[in-house]
């Protein structure tokens, strides 16, 4: 490894928390593990099989890539895609034995032809829309409708059907609970017409711990899959990412100096500088400019001036004896201190999924308790 800028990611967090989901849900209730954007950013294939020693039954995606590449890593269990493909990805779902989302006649003859051309038959789950208003059937008739053309066709399989809450991490339960009864509407329009049992599943992070009443046959556990509840709360989990660098130089300035572009920070007194080399090429968002801070030697050190695209600049004034070569921590842990996904949202006025995501493929990640 050429560069000591990294995230550490912690497969025994990983585990943990499917325990604590599974702790949540009743015996017979599966768990979906989402590991869609590269496992929120920890790695998909190490995540994955993580997920599944924990006790995890079933793997989501958001398009046929990631899913291919779990399949390509010899992970065999099923796989569903989360999100609509276009036509001509239906050959490649087909062949990677992945389960497809469907909502229109459309997808479902695609999926259908290249099931024949592969000699097997494509599992897909109908996604139901009942109140998120991005993809899915709506009403009963739309649901019969679409069942009935599945059973209909060769080469598909109707193995579930599922909705995704809207509002389930919210306080008032209103819409949610609006959504749970839609979704109970439409799971009997389909069983009318469809003879077989097939996986329903509606709880996402939020409502596998808020809702019991929405766990039907299988749960989706997306967020706390990496430590961090989607709303105060969830007790018990462990966060699994930690994004450290070193530092590579410090010096002291004298006041009326200023650092970085444009000069933004001013040195009001004599003022020691330390340099990380991490920038938003590496996912350290600009916006953190002038807010965000690091944690060195377990304490904080605020960001001076600008986010470069390679390098950043902190104030160490305050920390005695840090010197180039000490550790420091982007997000994560460090002695008695932490910079949590959550409190490094609050700096960027956006939520802990976007934060998990940020740093970008240049930054290896390095696993630890495989």
């Amino acid at each position: 490894m050429q560069r000591h800028t990294i995230c550490e990611i912690d497969l025994s967090a990983i585990r943990h928390n499917v325990r604590v989901m599974k702790e949540h849900v009743a015996d017979g209730v599966k768990l979906m593990a989402v590991v869609k954007a590269n496992g929120y950013g920890h790695g998909a294939v190490p995540v994955a099989r993580a997920a599944l020693e924990a006790g995890a039954e079933m793997l989501a995606v958001a398009i046929p890539e990631e899913g291919m590449e779990l399949r390509d890593a010899g992970i065999t269990v099923p796989i569903l895609v989360l999100g609509g493909i276009e036509e001509e990805a239906a050959p490649a779902v087909a062949r990677y034995g992945l389960t497809q989302v469907v909502f229109d006649e459309a997808r479902v003859r695609a999926l259908s032809r290249a099931g024949e051309e592969t000699g097997r038959r494509v599992g897909v789950h109908i996604k139901l829309d009942t109140g998120m208003n991005r993809i899915g059937v709506r009403t009963q008739e739309e649901a019969k409708a679409l069942t009935r053309q599945i059973d209909s066709l060769p080469g598909v399989e109707l193995t579930g059907c599922f909705t995704h809450m809207a509002t389930a991490d919210e306080e008032d339960q209103t819409g949610t609970l609006t959504q749970i009864e839609r979704f109970e509407t439409l799971c009997a329009a389909i069983a009318q017409v469809h003879p077989g049992r097939i996986l329903r599943h509606a709880a996402n992070t939020a409502a596998l711990f808020r809702y019991p009443q929405a766990h039907a046959d299988m749960v989706r556990g997306g967020i706390a899959l990496y430590g961090y509840p989607p709303a105060p709360g969830m007790e018990g989990l462990r966060p699994a990412m930690r994004w450290t660098a070193h530092a590579v130089y410090v010096k002291t300035i004298e006041p009326g100096e200023r650092v970085s572009y444009g000069g933004l920070f001013t040195a009001q007194r004599p003022t020691r500088v330390m340099t990380v080399p991490v920038g938003y090429a590496d996912g350290y968002r600009r916006a953190l400019t002038g807010r965000g801070c690091v944690l060195v030697r377990g304490r904080r050190a605020p960001i001076l001036g600008r986010v470069c695209m390679d390098q950043i600049m902190v104030d160490v004034t305050e920390i005695p004896g840090a010197r180039e070569g000490d550790e420091v921590v982007l997000l994560g842990a460090q002695g008695e201190d932490q910079i949590s996904a959550e409190e490094m949202a609050g700096w960027l006025d956006t939520i802990s999924y976007e934060v998990l995501c940020s740093p970008s493929g240049r930054v290896p990640r390095v696993y630890r308790n495989a």
